[in-house]
């Protein structure tokens, strides 16, 4: 399956993307509101090969972001499906140099495309560390209404930290700019991401 929007697509990470991957997200910025980091190749290549059964179970769909021109870019996904409630988390990353370059509304936009009209959900989740008000704002920009803080939400490396709650109804998306961007999708989803 692929996602494919304007000067972006959608895939599945193979094992070849792995230098790629590390590359990216070997930058301590990139990776400093996160419970990981890449410091071995290795670690790229793990989570790379532990996807297809991710998505098998339902617990993870993750693609790599591929621009156009530059390549693989980021990373963007879903987590935490709830069947019954029809919703998922959504989260995104890239590396440094493709900050502020519109690629991630551009992938926010073909996300929700995805989990509105082909997955049958009706709510989407993100969460940004109170620290990251640029992540948070983006998240506004793109439609998503700011919940509240869960407080002591996330644990990694440097502690527990709390988080800024963020949602995106079903309804929200139609009326967004998300819903704008022309986005084509390719293939079958998993289907244990498909609610209905």
């Amino acid at each position: 399956m692929e996602v494919r929007g304007p000067a972006l697509t959608l895939r599945y990470a193979t094992a070849a993307d792995a230098a790629a991957m590390f590359e990216l997200a070997r930058d301590p910025e990139v990776t400093r509101f996160f419970a990981w980091g890449y410091e071995q190749i290795e670690q790229a290549q793990e989570w790379i090969a532990a996807l297809p059964r991710k998505r098998a179970a339902g617990e993870l769909l993750d693609f790599l972001v591929v621009h156009r021109e530059h390549g693989p870019i980021g990373v963007t996904g879903l987590s935490e499906l709830s069947r019954r409630d029809r919703r998922a988390t959504v989260g995104t990353w890239f590396g440094r140099e493709h900050w502020g370059t519109g690629a991630n509304a551009e992938s926010k936009a073909m996300v929700a495309a995805l989990a509105f009209q082909r997955l049958g959900l009706e709510r989407l989740t993100a969460y940004t560390s109170v620290g990251n008000p640029r992540s948070q704002t983006a998240l506004e920009r793109s439609g998503f209404s700011r919940e509240g803080v869960l407080r002591a939400f996330h644990r990694h490396r440097s502690g527990v930290h709390d988080v800024v709650v963020s949602g995106l109804l079903r309804a929200d998306w139609e009326a967004s700019p998300l819903r704008e961007v022309p986005v084509e999708i390719a293939g079958d989803p998993p289907a244990t991401f498909v609610v209905s």
